[in-house]
């Protein structure tokens, strides 16, 4: 059995076979799929996602692209959304600093406060960070992620980083790159993090794994990552499975 722990299947570029994503999914044997939201809209068709699909759940945030975008209200709106059923997640949140579409003083604003709506509402946050480690991990380390954990999404730092959020309580979530044949360093990360503190995810429809890369991601192709974990690990492919689902199961108090 297996979980995507992130995809965003409330994505235009689902509008046409969502259904038919979701059952291939299925076939493939993904169990669960967290949908990941960017901004309040994103955050309700997730819910809403959740609502109509057994195995879907809903994470609720504001990306930092669109942490200029926020509304004036949308702590309230997110406390409000988090009590939702179904929702398991703060996120994706975070930093960053490649794309700067939102001002950097906006987004570890927006940052800032919903790591602590987190620990409010007692609900693990997913991180995105992207060229933006010191100040992820500055901000980490003064306000803090709360009992329930986290995860950071998408991994792509180095092993030093990585240290460093494990010591924070996170857990380190690997997609399509770790699959890529130029990744290197990223395998080298993956084969250094404990197996205990390793969740799987598409990010789809981005970050299309080997050897299915240049095209549309989806959650079926979870599994990819998780059999190059294993590889790395030196594991087969239904221990490294095995291992993975019931962190995953563990950090979102999933239903098992």
């Amino acid at each position: 059995m297996l979980i995507d722990t992130h995809a965003h299947l409330d994505h235009q570029k689902f509008e046409q076979d969502r259904d038919e994503v979701i059952a291939r999914a299925g076939t493939a044997g993904v169990v669960k799929i967290i949908n990941a939201a960017g901004d309040i809209e994103s955050s309700l068709a997730g819910i809403e996602l959740a609502r109509q699909h057994s195995g879907i759940y809903a994470a609720v945030g504001i990306h930092p692209h669109d942490a200029k975008d926020a509304p004036e209200d949308y702590l309230d709106q997110l406390f409000e959304l988090a009590h939702r059923e179904k929702v398991v997640a703060i996120g994706e949140i975070g930093l960053d600093y490649y794309y700067d579409f939102s001002p950097r003083q906006i987004q570890q604003q927006i940052f800032r406060a919903q790591l602590e709506l987190c620990k409010k509402v007692n609900l693990p946050v997913i991180i995105h960070n992207r060229d933006a480690h010191k100040d992820v991990l500055d901000m980490l380390q003064e306000v803090g992620i709360g009992p329930a954990g986290g995860v950071m999404h998408c991994f792509s730092g180095s092993w030093e980083v990585a240290q460093q959020c494990i010591k924070l309580g996170l857990n380190i979530s690997f997609a399509g790159p770790v699959t890529f044949q130029n990744a290197g360093k990223l395998k080298d990360v993956a084969a250094r993090v404990p197996m205990d503190k390793i969740l799987a995810e598409t990010d789809c429809p981005y970050l299309t794994p080997h050897p299915h890369r240049g095209k549309r991601n989806e959650p079926a192709h979870v599994g990819l990552v998780v059999q190059q974990i294993a590889e790395l690990k030196g594991l087969s492919y239904e221990e490294a499975a095995a291992i993975i689902y019931n962190n995953a199961i563990k950090l979102f108090a999933l239903e098992d």
